[in-house]
């Protein structure tokens, strides 16, 4: 079974972006990467993918693959709602141009002739594959070197599975969520703050302890520790 990893980034969005793919045969790996100088995080994740499988195509590798992509555009896109696009004449439910139609149109081309498990991952969950991609797709949106691979499977460092990291993944949804407020700690001083505007006002420049909390609980604890920790200290 073949297998493609693949990712998009750009800075901005519109703005420069760049994708990364790696491409696993029973027998080898390659890393592909490529750059737009003007373009959208969306683009590049479709660009990835139609790239991976173009590279597969290329080398008669068509058949079965499975591809891992952290874009849910991507995946609902190709397994959802491009065959009502196709019906309608490429518009949407409320007669509006699909987006980006020249690269679904061209996913739907090279996807002919694969038989395709779509799987959707967590981005930035500790899975290798997809950590590599993003790394590649950076690099390439930054202009920025980097090595890619071309050789046996058995010689690539990368791993393949996709096990997620459960602490990262933990860290990113706590990430994602509102703050309750901003806790600082500035010259043994602990202050609360509503907004991270106030509690950068405070920290930026400054030899300084910050972290966003979640709960009226969550701050009262922090306030605690770190004011504890100061007086012990002193």
């Amino acid at each position: 079974m073949n297998i493609i990893f693949s990712d998009g980034a750009s800075r901005g969005n519109p703005g420069p972006g760049g994708y990364g793919v790696i491409v696993a045969t029973d027998d080898s790996v390659t890393e592909l990467g490529g750059r737009a100088e003007q373009t959208t995080n969306n683009q590049m994740e479709l660009a990835g993918v139609i790239e991976g499988l173009s590279y597969l195509k290329n080398k008669h590798k068509t058949g079965g693959v499975t591809i891992y992509t952290d874009s849910s555009y991507v995946v609902n896109g190709i397994t959802k709602w491009v065959y009502g696009w196709q019906k309608n004449g490429w518009q949407t439910k409320t007669k509006d141009p699909v987006l980006n139609k020249d690269l679904w149109q061209r996913l739907v081309e090279v996807s002919h002739g694969f038989d395709i498990n779509w799987q959707l991952l967590p981005g930035h969950a500790g899975v290798p594959g997809n950590e590599r991609c993003d790394e590649i797709a950076t690099s390439f949106a930054d202009k920025s070197d980097i090595k890619l691979f071309d050789g046996d499977r058995g010689d690539y460092s990368v791993g393949l599975d996709v096990t997620v990291d459960k602490s990262k993944l933990k860290e990113k949804s706590r990430k994602n969520q509102k703050a309750y407020s901003y806790v600082s700690f500035v010259d043994g001083v602990v202050k609360t703050h509503k907004t991270w505007e106030d509690c950068e006002a405070r920290v930026k420049g400054k030899k300084a302890k910050f972290k966003k909390v979640l709960s009226a609980v969550e701050e009262t604890e922090l306030t605690a520790e770190w004011t504890r920790n100061s007086l012990a200290s002193t």
